[in-house]
């Protein structure tokens, strides 16, 4: 009978590491024959590449290389690929559509205001007008100063209908952001209650204007203070103390959107997050927005050069900047909430140990007394229905 190769003393088996292949040791062979046999079984697929490296391990691509050695581009990727899954770029057109929206409020309401200013002040009205004939002659310049009467007289109305439409499209602008914001946190979009969610998201439009508003008058007070600080010591002049003034309003500007940065990112999503979880990411999206405002600067500087570009560019200019904005800050939070630290912070908590305790149950049997009793019971019951 022909001997079965791997269960007598003919030949032996030995496993691939990985479980997927078999390789033979012949017998008497030494040991490490059946691993030199083993390491070169390699599977290959149908373009004759090797599926695994030589010693039967999958074997690693270039990137996934790159990524175990750069912590950085694993983070940077993670981002990316969580920025992805929770439809960034959709969230960040819907924010652009609602802050391009709430432009034509705001220059209503900036029209109220100004028609308030200029009824209450006839001289500057006069100026106003004259300032436009001179730079319009002719009909044109009546027909401009026809409409600056109109406004003037529907000032009320103009401001009435800007304060609804700001209303409508700021909530709707922060209502996505913060749903926004909540989905690269990886949290599910939850059903809420309408109104307390409306409440909710106006108070924070008013928080978040409170802070751009205390962020750039730090920075307008910062740099127009260190210019009185140089004239009163008279270092208005020198190049050196032009230079570190220049500097430290940078710095001021930084620390400031930092401190935005950092509630917008900590506190506007549904579900708010640490502080410390967003510090890098604040600070991240505070150089970040520097360098789109001067990109932004750059731009407009150089579209207002041609009558085209002056009448269209500005236009195209805000969508854009916008949009990056509003992609940007997304990307940042996926890039924080991608953190290691927020990612083993966010792992579900192991369950408890199990515990068993074992259980015994003694049945007693009954007493001599009580089992002469039953018996005696029974015999009763037989002789009674014997008789019948």
């Amino acid at each position: 009978m022909a001997e079965q190769p791997g269960r007598g003393s003919g030949s032996e088996r030995a496993h691939h590491s990985n479980g997927v292949g078999l390789a033979e040791r012949p017998s008497g062979a030494p040991e490490g024959a059946g691993k030199a046999v083993q390491r070169g079984a390699v599977q290959r697929g149908a373009d004759g590449k090797s599926a695994q490296d030589p010693a039967g391990e999958p074997e690693e691509s270039k990137l996934d290389r790159l990524r175990r050695e750069r912590p950085w581009l694993d983070h940077l990727l993670r981002a990316a690929q969580r920025y992805s899954e929770q439809y960034g770029a959709h969230y960040a057109a819907a924010v652009t559509y609602f802050s391009v929206l709430s432009l034509v409020p705001m220059l209503m309401i900036g029209f109220a205001v100004a028609g308030f200013v200029l009824s209450s002040q006839p001289g500057l009205l006069d100026e106003l007008k004259g300032g436009i004939a001179e730079a319009v002659p002719g009909s044109l310049g009546a027909t401009i100063n026809e409409v600056v009467n109109k406004a003037i007289e529907s000032k009320g109305t103009v401001g009435v209908f800007g304060l609804l439409g700001a209303a409508y499209s700021g909530l709707g602008w922060m209502s996505n952001l913060r749903d926004a914001l909540t989905a690269q946190w990886g949290h599910a979009k939850a059903d809420l209650p309408f109104l307390k969610t409306a409440l909710k998201d106006l108070l924070a439009l008013v928080s978040l204007g409170l802070a751009l508003v205390v962020s750039f008058g730090l920075t307008a007070l910062g740099s127009g203070f260190a210019n009185l600080v140089l004239e009163f010591v008279g270092l208005d002049g020198a190049w050196w103390a032009e230079a570190l003034l220049k500097l430290g309003t940078i710095v001021l500007a930084l620390v400031a959107n930092w401190l935005v940065f950092l509630w917008v990112l900590a506190k506007l999503p549904r579900k708010p997050v640490g502080w410390r979880s967003a510090v890098k990411g604040a600070a991240a999206a505070a150089l970040g927005f520097e360098v789109l405002k001067l990109a932004g600067t750059i731009y407009l500087s150089t579209v207002t050069t041609s009558p085209a570009g002056a009448a269209f560019g500005p236009v195209i200019g805000v969508l854009v900047f916008a949009n990056l904005v509003a992609q940007f800050l997304l990307f940042i939070t996926a890039w924080t909430a991608t953190a290691r630290e927020n990612l083993l912070r966010d792992l579900p908590a192991p369950p408890p140990p199990a515990v068993i305790r074992p259980v015994v149950e003694v049945h007693r049997a009954p007493s001599p007394r009580a089992a002469a009793g039953l018996v005696g019971a029974g015999l009763l019951l037989g002789a009674l229905f014997r008789r019948r």
